[in-house]
């Protein structure tokens, strides 16, 4: 389909940009790179009067270490982070986590914020985010906020973040020598996944177990506990409300995620 007409405005800095979605509140939807709200706007599921393009603002694309963080830019793309040598080192699990999104073409295109804006609880990468205790930060007029990301999905599509305000970086304690695993079931290789699960240390993240991204709370408390990696995995689906629809049944999902869960957690290197 063919989107409904709307204006089209190309900002070059982010108080440009920031001034623009003052301007027009909730008329306005903001284009990063694309593979979110271009889809949407085709199906007419979401048909914004005023798209404002903040794809030129390298000033928010960057990786870098401020003292026990990492600094990472909204705008910063799945390959830059897949490649970027710092986040190689410090948060190995979220370079990993981008490789495995979609394929070449989306990664060259998507961004980490874009993916957290949207909060698709099928997304991988608003999962890994929330295993490794992220906060986003946002700007508006009031000036900037910090969002836990344990606060930032609040419902389906659904973030705090207010019409005039912008996502303009993540930050995350450095996983520097942390174990890390990451675990999906797709039914194609650049699908989304039917059920994935992210474990930094011992923080047990969801993807498509609930209507937002989801900590493994029973998990993580058995591991806290000292249970084994089987007998904690084994409780991966409490408190999960999995989606039942036509590729895989609620019950399966919670299946997928107890056997999932037993695998990243050996990958982390828990036994």
């Amino acid at each position: 389909m063919i989107p409904a007409a709307f204006a089209y405005h190309r900002a070059s800095t982010v108080d440009e940009a920031l001034a623009l979605l003052s301007e027009h509140g909730d008329e306005a939807k903001v284009l990063a790179g694309g593979h979110s709200l271009l889809p949407l706007m085709k199906l007419r599921f979401a048909a914004p009067e005023v798209v404002v393009d903040i794809a030129p603002l390298d000033e928010l694309r960057y990786v870098r270490l401020d003292g026990d963080e990492l600094a990472i830019g909204a705008l910063t793309r799945y390959h830059d982070l897949q490649h970027d040598p710092v986040l190689a080192e410090h948060a190995p699990l979220l370079a990993h986590v981008s490789g495995s999104v979609g394929d070449q073409q989306v990664r060259h295109r998507g961004t980490l914020g874009g993916s957290l804006a949207h909060a698709d609880s099928a997304a991988d990468l608003p999962a890994a985010v929330l295993a490794c205790d992220g906060v986003l930060v946002a700007r508006g007029p009031s000036g900037e906020r910090r969002i836990p990301a344990a606060e930032f999905f609040v419902g389906p599509f659904t973030t705090p973040l207010e019409p005039d305000e912008l996502l303009t970086e993540i930050r995350v304690p450095r996983q520097t020598g942390i174990g890390w695993g990451f675990e999906k079931f797709t039914r194609r290789a650049i699908d989304w996944a039917i059920v994935g699960v992210v474990v930094a240390g011992k923080a047990v993240a969801l993807v498509n177990m609930a209507g937002t991204p989801i900590r493994a709370r029973a998990t993580e408390e058995a591991l806290a506990a000292g249970a084994s990696a089987a007998d904690a995995a084994a409780l991966a689906a409490e408190g999960t409300s999995p989606p039942d629809e036509a590729h895989a049944s609620a019950e399966y999902r919670r299946h997928l995620a107890r056997v999932l869960t037993a695998r990243a957690l050996r990958q982390a290197g828990i036994a």
